[in-house]
């Protein structure tokens, strides 16, 4: 998929599941008078819409941010997976729940945290989720977003965006030159973020 090209359009029935192998993605609502707002943000290895299998229309959008391989599973072999293996039933159900846990939390930060705590929140939050899939070096990693995208994110102009980012960068909290993003403090981004990373049930437990 081409940069900026929709992987998946709002009022589509699909009658397949993407998974995204490599680039960034994010899903998004457009507004009558243009604006858009991204509701969540997809690394590789994420399911973009598990839950089509079982809502079938669409209501939201998935843009490719970068340029972005992804794969197909069939719905078809989602039914068969749910009719006859309850473990695999059980670890797409923690897909979903996860998906939702995600959500839970940008509502949150999006209508009690401040900006600055906003932004700190989800630069934690990328961190880990690339960490998990071995695309971080360090306590660096590849953020190709731009001011405007990450405006549609947070809910802010971007110029307000502009400026959490110098605040965060006059903290010295992170350094984020081009698409790299570097974590100076985990401890304090943390801190300022009240982030918890539960969330994100990376623990493995028995399912």
């Amino acid at each position: 998929m081409s940069k900026g090209e929709d992987i998946i359009r709002e009022g589509d029935r699909p009658t397949e599941s993407t998974v995204l192998l490599e680039g960034f993605a994010a899903r998004y609502s457009l507004l009558r008078n243009g604006k858009r707002q991204i509701t969540g943000l997809h690394v590789p290895g994420d399911f973009v819409d598990l839950h089509s299998f079982l809502v079938k229309k669409m209501d939201h959008a998935v843009l490719a941010i970068t340029p972005c391989s992804v794969g197909f599973v069939p719905h078809e072999t989602l039914r068969e997976i749910s009719e006859n293996h309850p473990h695999l039933t059980r670890l797409l159900g923690v897909n979903i729940a996860v998906d939702a846990a995600i959500h839970r939390q940008w509502i949150v930060a999006m209508g009690r945290r401040s900006a600055l705590e906003h932004a700190a929140h989800l630069l934690c939050e990328m961190f880990l989720r690339l960490r998990a899939v071995g695309l971080t070096e360090d306590d660096s990693f590849k953020l190709p977003l731009t001011q405007a995208e990450l405006g549609d994110a947070l809910g802010l102009s971007t110029v307000h965006v502009n400026r959490v980012v110098q605040d965060l960068r006059k903290e010295r909290l992170i350094t984020w030159r081009g698409e790299t993003l570097v974590i100076d403090d985990w401890e304090r981004l943390q801190e300022l973020a009240e982030f918890d990373p539960t969330f994100l049930s990376f623990e493995v437990e028995p399912r």
